[in-house]
């Protein structure tokens, strides 16, 4: 697997785009979507080879995500966060706890997902012989309700700490409201999760956050924002190749056009090409920004402020020019395609519903002006659950 995941990526996304748009507007809970993810084997790429797993590492992860949002971006959505799920239980000090969590994504192909909503502070942790109990709801969880494992943020109610910890998602006390129906990202499963005196083990508590080693815990939330971007370039690569292929085979040229065929269209040709030539060069800053964050990840204790600084920089800038080119390119490539596939059976516009709903997830001017003030000032952004 370690070298044939980006096969096996493809071969999901194949799967993914033959009935995409049915399957979006049925907006069915993302079962079968999870289970082929499982079957591919793509969610064991990060871990180590010694553990069972691909050992494909963090390139690999993210850009196994892009492929398969090109295809599907609530699917794409749904593995980037597997990804980043099981990636931040690394980003505690908590090794054994790590080990056994990995082999089990290997042994019982675990699926991840995640309870951690930065501005929905209502989970409350009761200490308890043995453990916590974890009581509250939180709004938004994206893939939580078809997930095996989830890894959960709450607040301690007697002393304010903020703990992280894993949970087996079927556990008692646990329940899902089935409310995600918003404008696009159907098939993530989004909607809520509701606790109630649901019982976490002390030995599942992965740690604090204002622990020795916060510095690189804080590493989890620009984790987040380079996975988005991450989805946001594979929804415009995924529009521009179907729009492309509609192109070639079933639009027609403008009657005053002079030419045989829309491929030869020049101001189609011109058209695509502006908006290839901008994709191109998002994936190129994403990828400097993927590995800027790998080598923070890699310094392990040695990290340090300014290199935790620069890989957020390197993310901000990435995801301002990922944010304008999605939501640009699912609208524009409608002039190319022309008026016929306009029609629902196409479903060209889930693109441009997925990019609107998911690049509204935290303002993006607000990470224009952490690369502005960087670049001003040299001031880094201040870690925060957004940043």
């Amino acid at each position: 697997m370690n070298s044939n995941w980006r096969d096996a990526a493809e071969r999901v996304a194949a799967t993914l785009r033959a009935d995409a748009a049915q399957r979006e507007r049925t907006a069915a809970e993302p079962r079968a979507e999870v289970a082929l993810l499982r079957e591919s084997g793509l969610l064991t790429l990060l871990v180590p080879t010694d553990r069972g797993g691909s050992g494909a590492g963090w390139l690999a992860a993210n850009e196994a995500a892009r492929i398969v949002a090109a295809a599907d971006g609530s699917v794409g959505h749904l593995l980037g966060y597997h990804y980043l799920q099981l990636w931040r239980t690394e980003l505690f000090d908590r090794p054994e706890l790590v080990e056994r969590l990995q082999r089990g994504t290997v042994s019982e192909a675990w699926f991840w997902a995640g309870v951690s909503n930065p501005l929905d502070a209502d989970l409350k942790l009761s200490p308890v012989p043995g453990g916590y109990t974890v009581d509250g709801r939180k709004y938004f969880a994206t893939g939580a309700s078809v997930a095996d494992r989830l890894v959960v943020s709450a607040t301690r109610g007697d002393t304010g700490a903020k703990l992280t910890f894993v949970l087996d998602a079927r556990a008692e006390g646990v329940s899902y409201l089935g409310n995600w129906d918003n404008l696009g990202q159907r098939l993530t499963a989004s909607g809520g999760v509701e606790f109630t005196g649901t019982h976490v083990p002390e030995e599942d508590v992965l740690g604090g956050h204002e622990e020795p080693g916060a510095l690189r815990g804080s590493l989890a939330a620009i984790g987040f924002q380079l996975m988005l971007t991450q989805v946001y370039l594979g929804i415009a690569e995924g529009a521009l190749a179907e729009a492309a292929e509609y192109t070639r085979t079933r639009t027609r040229p403008w009657a005053l056009s002079g030419v045989d065929s829309a491929t030869a269209d020049p101001y189609i040709l011109a058209g695509y090409g502006e908006l290839v030539a901008r994709t191109r060069a998002a994936a190129a800053l994403t990828d400097i920004a993927a590995a800027a964050l790998g080598a923070a990840f890699e310094a392990g204790t040695d990290l340090t402020p300014e290199q935790r600084g620069e890989a957020a920089v390197a993310i901000s800038s990435a995801k301002v020019v990922a944010t304008r080119l999605v939501n640009d390119v699912t609208t524009t490539v409608f002039e190319f395609v022309g008026a016929r596939a306009t029609a629902n059976s196409y479903g060209f516009d889930r693109f441009w519903r997925n990019a609107r709903t998911l690049t509204l997830h935290d303002p993006v001017s607000y990470k224009a002006r952490e690369v502005g003030a960087h670049f001003l000032t040299g001031d880094h952004p201040e870690p925060t659950g957004y940043s």
